[in-house]
C-alpha cells in the first residue's frame, strides 16, 4: 500500500496518456526556496582560483545530497530498490574491483558512491588543503566523475522516493538544491548531456521558469 499516494495522488496524465510523476506535477514542480535564476550564484567570483571554486562547491553538493538521501534511506532498501535506477528505462551499474560491471541494489550503490566520494575528498593528492599545494592535472576529471554519481543519486530520489520528501514538505528544498546543482554543472561542463536524460523534463521546466 502506498501511504503517501493517498495524500498526494499520483500526478496528472501526460499527453501520451502516461502518468506524470509527482515531481513534474503542479504545484510540486514549482516549489522552490529561491526566486529567479541561480546563474549569478554559480559563477566563479573574480580572483578566485577556478579549482578552489570547484572544490568548495563539490564538497557542499556532496554533503547536501548525502543529507537528502539520508532522509529517505529507510525507504530505499534492497527489497524496494533491488537495482539502482532512475525510472523504468534507466539502470545504473557499478564497476567492482575486478573491473566487472554488476547490478547491485540502490542502497548498496549509494553507499559505494558516497564512500568513494568521501575518500576522494579526503585525498590530499586530489583535494589539497594546505597552503602551497597545487591541484593535480586530473582534478577536473575527478570532479566530473563525482558530479556524474551525485546526479544519479538525485535522479533515483526523484523517480523513486520523491513522495517521502513531500510528506515532510521538503520538495522546495530538494528542487532548489537540484536546480543549483544543474546550474553549476552547466556553468563548468561537469555532467554529460546523455547522463541527464532521466531528469530532462524537469530540467526543461527549470529552464522555462528561468531558474537555471
Amino acid at each position: 500500500m502506498n501511504f503517501f499516494g493517498s495524500k498526494f495522488g499520483k500526478g496528472k496524465s501526460k499527453k501520451d496518456g502516461s502518468l506524470k510523476p509527482l515531481w513534474l506535477s503542479h504545484p510540486f514542480v514549482e516549489a522552490t526556496l529561491v526566486n529567479g535564476s541561480l546563474r549569478k550564484v554559480v559563477a566563479a567570483p573574480r580572483y578566485v582560483d577556478i579549482n578552489e571554486w570547484l572544490a568548495v562547491n563539490t564538497f557542499d553538493f556532496f554533503n547536501y545530497t548525502n543529507l537528502f538521501y539520508g532522509a529517505i534511506a529507510e525507504f530505499c532498501t534492497p527489497q524496494q530498490c533491488p537495482v539502482m535506477c532512475a525510472g523504468p528505462s534507466t539502470e545504473y551499474t557499478w564497476t567492482d574491483g575486478q573491473r566487472r560491471t554488476v547490478k547491485i541494489p540502490a542502497p548498496q550503490y549509494v553507499d559505494y558512491v558516497m564512500t568513494w566520494i568521501q575518500n576522494v575528498l579526503n585525498d590530499e593528492t586530489v583535494f589539497p588543503t594546505k597552503s602551497g599545494q597545487e591541484f593535480p592535472r586530473e582534478f577536473q576529471t575527478a570532479i566530473r566523475s563525482i558530479f556524474k554519481q551525485l546526479f544519479r543519486i538525485f535522479a533515483h530520489i526523484y523517480h523513486h522516493h520523491y513522495d517521502k520528501l513531500l510528506h515532510v514538505s521538503a520538495e522546495g528544498h530538494l528542487n532548489t538544491l537540484f536546480a543549483h546543482f544543474i546550474c553549476f554543472a552547466r556553468e563548468f561542463d561537469l555532467v554529460d548531456r546523455k547522463e541527464i536524460a532521466p531528469m530532462a523534463e524537469f530540467i526543461a521546466e527549470l529552464e522555462q521558469s528561468q531558474r537555471i
